[in-house]
């Protein structure tokens, strides 16, 4: 008989390089911005407790810290061990409070509320915003939707599933408040792509 799967608990699964782990998915996740909607893969660094995906666990241990506030989404927030591993490998405080969040943490997208309730930045501070890291089950296999601005060589299409509800109206005006905005960042299973404020929604009559 199989033995059963050590459980995670707070204290383990974390980047067991955490400076070149960090070097690594930072450079990754910078990479992704820097060319909205392309797909980029990523090594499973992290072992966090489910229903985090791995890449989902690099990507916040490597960017929150003690000044940045985490919101978790409702499947998240309700997994104990979810909340304490993310505290104690980030140090970030955890706020219920989406217009608090410096970063948010969504495992179920169809459920999230409009994009707009998280922080958007303010015309002079417009860095003052939500970065939301969506955990999608696929970068590839669902309804592609089109984009471009900067950093996008014409247009670029990605099929990214699943979205928030009315996922294409919520962007497009998302993109309308620009300067201000919040960005995205999607976690698979084993890649992540990234959606900057930028990025422009193409729909087809446009």
């Amino acid at each position: 008989m199989a033995a059963a799967a050590t459980p995670v608990s707070a204290y383990d699964g974390g980047l067991s390089d955490p400076v070149h782990g960090s070097q690594l998915v930072f450079r990754l996740v910078m990479n992704a911005m820097a060319r909205p909607g392309t797909v980029h893969p990523a090594p499973a660094l992290t072992r966090p407790p489910k229903p985090l995906y791995p890449v989902t666990g690099a990507v916040i241990s490597t960017l929150a810290d003690a000044d940045t506030p985490v919101w978790l989404d409702p499947a998240l927030a309700k997994v104990g061990d979810v909340r304490d591993w993310i505290v104690f490998h980030t140090g970030a405080p955890v706020t219920q409070h989406q217009s608090e969040a410096a970063f948010a943490v969504v495992a179920a997208p169809k459920t999230l509320s409009a994009l707009n309730g998280f922080a958007l930045g303010s015309q002079e501070y417009p860095d003052r915003s939500t970065t939301i890291v969506l955990q999608v089950e696929t970068l590839a296999g669902g309804p592609l939707l089109t984009f471009e601005g900067p950093g996008i060589d014409g247009r670029m299409s990605l099929g990214a599933d699943p979205l928030p509800q009315h996922f294409a109206a919520q962007w497009r005006a998302n993109r309308k408040a620009f300067p201000r905005g919040v960005d995205l960042i999607l976690a698979a299973p084993d890649c992540v792509a990234a959606l900057p404020r930028s990025a422009r929604l193409i729909v087809p009559e446009d």
